[in-house]
This record gives C-alpha cells, sequence and structure tokens, in this order.
C-alpha cells in the first residue's frame, strides 16, 4: 500500500485550486438514471469514488465518458439492461445506495445491495426505504439486496424524516420528479448538494421548490431531459485547504472557495484567531497574529458545522491555546484518529462522542495509520506541522475524497511524497 511522507517545513504560501465536490458529484450521477437523454457534469473531481459510481452506472447499461481529463463526464442512460446493483461495487461506497430511487422512479423495479464505505458508524439505509414506501415502493430484504417494486410507478406523498439525512433526502428528491402528484420532504437535508442536485434536475425539466431548507416540494413530471450541469465547489477540500495556513502559518489562497460553502466553519476559524478573507477568486486564509486559540466545536447538519471537517479541525486543535471540547453529533466511531494524533504527541482524551484536546506547543512526526478519509488528511495536515518526519500509512482512503493532495500541497511550499508500496 502507498505511504504519505510528510516534513514539517514552516509556513505555506500561494493559491490552490479547489475541485468539484465528491458528495455532489455522487449525487448526480445517478441523475442521468432519470431520462434516457445525456446528461454532463461540468467540473467533476478525479477520485477514486468517481470511477467506482462510473463502474456501478456501467454496470446497469449506461454509458458514462470522461473528457478533459475526467474533469467532463458525459453519461447517456438510453439503454438501461441491468436493474441489479451487484455487492461486488456497491460494497465500496454507501453512496451506491443513490441508485435505487432513479431506478425505482423510471422503470419500476430495482435491485440494489446493501452499501459499504468507510468504517465510521452504522449509517443505516432505512431512512431511504421508509421515504420511497411513502411514495408507494414495495420493498423487501433478502439476501443482503433491497428488492423494490412500483408497479404502477411511485406516487407523491408526504415523507417525515425522523433525523435529518443528506443521502435519503437526495434519494427522495430524485424519485419524487417522476412520481405521479406532489411529494413533500420534511425535514429534509438543507446541505449545498442538495441544492445542487435540485439544480441539476429543473435544468433537467423536474419541479422543485424549497431545497436549502427543510422543506422541499417536488411536482412530479413525466419525463425529464438531458442537461448540462456544472459540479458545486467541494465545500469539505475547501475547508481542509483553509486549515494548512492556520495550522503551519502562511498565507493561502482556496481558488473557486465561497464563504456561504463554509460559514459556521469560518465563524470557528474567526474564533481561533483565522483571517478569511473573500477574493475575486476565492477566499484568502492567514492567521492574525501568529497564534491560534483553543475553540470548541459541535458538529451538526448544514449549516451547522460538518463532520467532514471535525478531524481536520482536531488537528489544528492539537497546537492551539488552551483546551477544546469537540462534540460529534452525526457519526458514532468518528474519533478513530484520535490515538494516530496522540502518537504525535497530541493530548487528547476520548469519552463517547467527546473529544478534549489540550494543546501542546508543537507535534513530533511520527509513523501513523489513517483509518477513514477525512482521518486521513488530518494527518497530513498535522505533520505540516510537526517537528520531523510524519508518515501516512493507508492513504487509499485520501483517494477516496482529494484529487492530487501531493501536487496541491507541493506547489504552495510543503515538503511532501508520495511512497508506492510493495
Amino acid at each position: 500500500m502507498d505511504s504519505i511522507i510528510v516534513t514539517g517545513n514552516g509556513p505555506l504560501n500561494g493559491q490552490i485550486p479547489i475541485a468539484g465536490a465528491k458528495n455532489a458529484c455522487l449525487t448526480l450521477m445517478p441523475a442521468t438514471l432519470l431520462s434516457d437523454e445525456p446528461l454532463t457534469l461540468t467540473n467533476a473531481p478525479r477520485l477514486s469514488d468517481i470511477k467506482t459510481m462510473t463502474e456501478l452506472l456501467r454496470s446497469l447499461g449506461a454509458e458514462v465518458t470522461q473528457l478533459q481529463d475526467g474533469q467532463v463526464l458525459v453519461m447517456s442512460s438510453h439503454a438501461l439492461n441491468n436493474h441489479v446493483a451487484d455487492y461486488d461495487i456497491v460494497r465500496k461506497m454507501r453512496a451506491s445506495i443513490l441508485v435505487l430511487g432513479p431506478m425505482l422512479a423510471r422503470d419500476g423495479h430495482a435491485v440494489v445491495s446493501l452499501p459499504g464505505g468507510c468504517a465510521i458508524g452504522a449509517r443505516p439505509v432505512d431512512l431511504h426505504l421508509k421515504a420511497l414506501e411513502a411514495m408507494g415502493a414495495e420493498l423487501e430484504l433478502k439476501e443482503g439486496y433491497v428488492h423494490a417494486k412500483a408497479p404502477g410507478g411511485l406516487k407523491g406523498g408526504n415523507v417525515d424524516f425522523p433525523l435529518v439525512s443528506v443521502g435519503a433526502t437526495e434519494n427522495a428528491l430524485m424519485a419524487a420528479t417522476l412520481a405521479k402528484g406532489t411529494t413533500v420532504l420534511n425535514n429534509a437535508a438543507r446541505e449545498p448538494e442538495i441544492v445542487d442536485l435540485a439544480d441539476c434536475l429543473r435544468r433537467m425539466g423536474a419541479q422543485i421548490d424549497g431545497d436549502g431548507t427543510s422543506t422541499i416540494t417536488i411536482q412530479g413530471v413525466d419525463r425529464l431531459n438531458g442537461a448540462t450541469h456544472p459540479v458545486v465547489t467541494d465545500r469539505i477540500e475547501l475547508g481542509t485547504y483553509m486549515l494548512a495556513p492556520a495550522i503551519c502559518g502562511g498565507e493561502l489562497e482556496c481558488l473557486g472557495g465561497r464563504i456561504d460553502l463554509v460559514g459556521a466553519f469560518c465563524e470557528k476559524l474567526d474564533a481561533a484567531g483565522i483571517s478569511v478573507e473573500e477574493t475575486k477568486t476565492g477566499l484568502k486564509v492567514a492567521r492574525k497574529n501568529g497564534h491560534v486559540r483553543a475553540v470548541d466545536v459541535t458538529t451538526e447538519p448544514f449549516p451547522g458545522f460538518p463532520t467532514d471537517l471535525q478531524a481536520q479541525m482536531m488537528a489544528l486543535m492539537c497546537t492551539a491555546q488552551g483546551t477544546s471540547v469537540l462534540e460529534e453529533k452525526i457519526f458514532e466511531n468518528r474519533f478513530m484518529h484520535a490515538p494516530e494524533l496522540i502518537r504525535m504527541g497530541a493530548k487528547i482524551d476520548v469519552h463517547g462522542g467527546t473529544a478534549t484536546v489540550t494543546g501542546v506547543e508543537r507535534l513530533k512526526g511520527a509513523p501513523v495509520m489513517a483509518t477513514d478519509l477525512r482521518a486521513s488528511v488530518s494527518l497530513i495536515l498535522a505533520g505540516l506541522a510537526a517537528e520531523g518526519e510524519t508518515i501516512v500509512s493507508r492513504v487509499y482512503h485520501l483517494d477516496r475524497g482529494y484529487e492530487h493532495v501531493v501536487r496541491k500541497l507541493e506547489s504552495v511550499g510543503a515538503r511532501i511524497e508520495r511512497i508506492s508500496g510493495q
């Protein structure tokens, strides 16, 4: 397996381009299943998860062509010949469940394996299934697969989510576009990726109101057409690189960044002593007065602090002045990076869903192991500010969510290299 070697090397300066959002693109790609006309996505990120979704769509009979070094995806589902999403593909990535709603809405039947993905908690799919049942779907779980059918087509209904779920909102939103009548999603997720999906579906002819709020209303239509849609900026990659100059000094401009994508995160950076300035081309980030103050963080659904930036924020707090408390309210079992940061000299005490971090003067390089996607990049950030050499192993997680991370950090002065495994 590959490893990444990071050597603390002082401040970072320059510009880093931010890619299109992984979580948005993985949601937009299954939307092609709703139409027999082509759907083209621009600003697509070049990640292993995108390759996995491409493999899944092709297995269903969709055509997927990559242009401009993978940044443009041209998809067509005019000749679907399979309605079974196989375990061997689905197990690699939880977003695979998002083919269920579109296939069921368009053709009235689908069989989808229960998904896999990062080991950061159970993340059950029951909310997806209950939403589809509210639209008249008949569902049965057999031997690890969801067998779904709607012989007369899906019908509009009221979907009341007991918990906010981004994935379930996305699945229900796509399915409702072709349902007969009006569907109302209550307690819907408000994430930018939801708004981006709704924008794309409207380009395809869907009738959707209320995206970005907790109540989304969809008036079903008979068919959807093709469209071209740009993938929204990746707010998690954006927040990750905004933390680089916060951790090791310097000034970085994150090209394509927007404060509205990371508002709650920016509020915490400001409280910690980090300046975030809007420019014509993105966001410029630097320490205000040379040191970082400890701040408390609680993860929440959007517009709150993102769970996908919790690990990276913990890395910053490891050398902040004072003690911070990080509370994880979205996923259980999402502090697996803490023991690895402790190997680097961090002072972290974890109890259930709460981690207490007492800042130290400096971290020290050490061999560490990535346990999931966001944990892997948090260890790289910590290594940028550590004394000596940090070796991060199992970085295949990183390839799922960050394109060209070594190249991007090298371009702003980091000492970082990727070593191929034997």
